[in-house]
């Protein structure tokens, strides 16, 4: 059984997919040992509060720098045995160096298909701002691997989502987050517990059971 760490930063709605999904036994041969919030009091530890599983803060606004809280992260999820790591919503920046310690054992959901609508500034309701901005007819949702390129990490899984007539940022996040995040977040991790994820430089392959 694989240890599962879920960073976050907000209300824990990806995390409450995760939850949801362990329960009804769709994450194989892993479970979610801890989740990690970068600052106090957000409802997402509340959620894990109510599913018995340990909440730890430990609050960017600590640390002077990134280099520290990446160090002390880092350290946190080493003692904690930790074999995945997700980020749900978690909005701190880390250096290179976390993500080079758990190379391709990172996993995010970007709210877009990347490589449209990614990169630095590109995070909540401004990513569905510039889809709307630029008109597209469809949007979705990317679960990837992390490293140290911000949303470039070797693709997972994605899902294509339509824009409908009439949409705002807030009723497209609401659809993605519905019909393709909180199916592809658990969907991936699934995948990593069991060993069906291959990675070759920038693609990621999945094997056969």
């Amino acid at each position: 059984m694989l240890n599962i760490a879920v960073l976050v930063s907000g209300g824990g709605t990806n995390l409450q997919a995760l939850i949801d999904a362990e329960k009804a036994g769709k994450i194989e041969n892993g479970r979610i040992s801890v989740v990690v919030a970068s600052k106090p009091g957000v409802y997402a530890l509340e959620r894990a509060k109510n599913a018995g599983i340990e909440g730890v803060v430990l609050a960017r606004k600590d640390f002077d720098s990134v280099d520290d809280y990446s160090a002390a992260l880092e350290k946190l999820l080493k003692e904690k045995q930790t074999d995945l790591i997700v980020l749900a919503g978690f909005m701190t920046i880390t250096n290179a160096a976390f993500t080079k310690a758990f190379e391709n054992r990172i996993i995010n959901v970007h709210p877009a298909l990347i490589p449209s609508f990614c990169g630095k500034g590109y995070y909540g309701l401004h990513v569905h701002e510039a889809a709307l901005a630029r008109g597209v007819k469809v949007s979705g949702a990317t679960v990837h691997f992390v490293n140290e390129v911000c949303d470039g990490g070797p693709i997972i899984l994605q899902k294509a989502v339509p824009v409908e007539p009439g949409d705002t940022p807030e009723t497209l996040q609401r659809r993605i987050m519905e019909q393709a995040e909180w199916q592809l977040l658990p969907e991936a991790v699934s995948l990593f517990c069991a060993g069906r994820l291959s990675v070759d430089g920038a693609v990621v392959t999945i094997k056969d059971k």
